[in-house]
């Protein structure tokens, strides 16, 4: 009998948290993390880990909650509270039969919850069935994090327990995230996708990073998310879709038209993550005549695609046009983009000229490294900072490229160094510059959790002790106290 072949991709990292700022819930929301039922290798009972605070995103991220090595049992629905949010984050378990999950899941009334995180743990066909009728009852369901799921599965597996799931939420209404990066799914299993992504037209992010697609599987994709743009269309309604990161997935060319003619019709896209794709030009100005359609871009990562092929400007052409049309522009990443042909002849790329004449004034990141810049596209930008064309710019990456820092470039680098420090920005040319941008944003990481202090807390340990009732006491000590076995 012969021996199933196994998914041989595998995630290699995981996609980079959303930056858009969302706004604050409007709801109290408690986690629960139950104890898993699986041991270890060594026969111990695998123990939770603390939940971590994502980033910003759209919708309201996942909600911390009380840390517990160990969880005996699930409250039961007459005594728990009302949880909106379930975490099993980077626990580790193999979750392979209904008999491995329900456990986990029995304890909570999923009426209640808006937002799930499983990712760090693996589940099989079974386990995603069991998954999949659970999420068929959770009626306030908003942000689905199901990255990292299916690791050491075969690829026979993963379209079974990805069918389950998806076929759940394809008609939540108040879905409005679904992560599903660093899956292996390949082309082959990226079908189960199709109903979800194209008839649920209430989804605003869509994380898709690291899932080695390939061209095929990308099209897939893309020619949902262009049904549900039509289908919102048909409706007479506006897209909701505002987020899509779609990185590490061998898109290349073949793909490119169809996401351009996915991100043209649905218009209303904020930020688009692509990085690391191996699109050539011929893709590259697909992707910007599309997403010139979408005037209210905040967040563009291109990073490690081609914008020219054998000295060829299309690509700058194309994408200098845009910037034009995103005003609202705030980070831009074409870092290893070859934008200039890097034989010595002083060319500024197309795209270099925009940003120094101020297509963008309140652009704050921009990332070129490793772009074949030269001293004469360097002094643009010095131009335009100086200037004040590019008055919001707070961070500007130009590390790797062709200039010499210490001795032709020595003046413009040095001008762009102190023109970024003069309005306390980062700025990277040389490995000297990344170790001061390092030890930069410590320190302000630092200042940051200083001023961030809980107010409520602080007022209650400043109270009075004589003051404060027993339940005063009680909260007070909760909120130090991590529970252990």
């Amino acid at each position: 009998m012969a021996t199933p072949t196994t998914n041989t991709y595998e995630p290699t990292s995981k996609t980079e948290p959303n930056t858009i700022p969302n706004p604050t819930p409007d709801t109290t929301t408690t986690s629960f993390i139950p104890t898993s039922p699986n041991p270890t290798s060594d026969g111990t009972p695998a123990s939770t880990v603390p939940t971590e605070a994502p980033d910003a995103g759209i919708p309201p991220p996942l909600t911390p909650g009380i840390t517990s090595s160990t969880l005996n049992s699930a409250p039961s629905l007459t005594s728990a509270p009302k949880l909106t949010s379930l975490s099993l984050k980077g626990q580790v378990l193999k979750l392979n039969t209904r008999a491995d999950i329900e456990p986990l899941l029995e304890g909570v009334d999923q009426r209640n919850v808006e937002e799930i995180c499983l990712s760090g743990n693996t589940l099989g066909v079974e386990a995603g069935e069991g998954l999949g009728e659970w999420l068929a009852g959770c009626e306030k369901i908003r942000v689905v994090d199901l990255s990292d799921i299916f690791t050491g599965r075969l690829i026979t597996e993963i379209p079974l327990a990805l069918t389950a799931i998806c076929t759940a939420l394809k008609d939540k209404t108040s879905l409005r995230e679904i992560n599903l990066s660093d899956n292996a799914f390949g082309g082959r299993s990226v079908d189960p996708l199709v109903p979800l992504l194209s008839q649920n037209t209430h989804i605003q992010v869509v994380r898709l990073n690291n899932n080695g697609m390939g061209p095929e599987g990308g099209k897939v994709v893309a020619s949902a998310l262009l049904s549900s743009a039509q289908l919102s269309q048909s409706k007479g309604v506006k897209s909701n879709l505002r987020v899509v990161v779609c990185g590490r997935n061998r898109l290349e060319n073949g793909s490119a038209p169809t996401w351009a003619e996915a991100f043209a019709a649905h218009g209303t896209l904020e930020e688009v993550k692509m990085p690391q794709n191996g699109i050539r030009m011929e893709g590259i100005v697909a992707l910007a005549h599309g997403l010139a359609k979408c005037p209210g871009l905040k967040i563009v990562d291109m990073q490690d695609n081609c914008f020219s092929d054998d000295g060829g400007k299309a690509g700058n052409l194309a994408w200098a046009a845009g910037l034009r049309l995103w005003t609202g522009l705030r980070e831009l990443n074409l870092s290893d983009c070859v934008l200039a042909s890097g034989d010595g002849d002083g060319e500024v790329p197309r795209v270099v000229e925009e940003l120094g004449e101020g297509s963008n004034p309140g652009l704050r990141k921009l990332w070129l490294q490793n772009d074949n810049l030269g001293v004469e596209a360097f002094e643009v930008l010095a131009k335009g900072i100086e200037g004040g064309l590019m008055g919001g710019l707070r961070v500007l990456d130009l590390m790797d490229n062709d200039v010499d820092v210490e001795e032709e470039g020595e003046e413009v680098v040095g001008r762009l160094r102190a023109a970024m420090k003069g309005r306390k920005g980062r700025f990277l040319a040389t490995d000297e510059d990344e170790d001061v941008s390092d030890d930069e944003e410590e320190e302000e990481e630092e200042e940051e959790e200083m001023e961030v202090e809980d107010p409520e807390k602080k007022k209650d340990e400043e109270k009075p002790q004589e003051s404060q009732s027993i339940g005063d006491k009680l909260a007070v000590l909760m909120k130090k106290v991590t529970l252990s076995s």
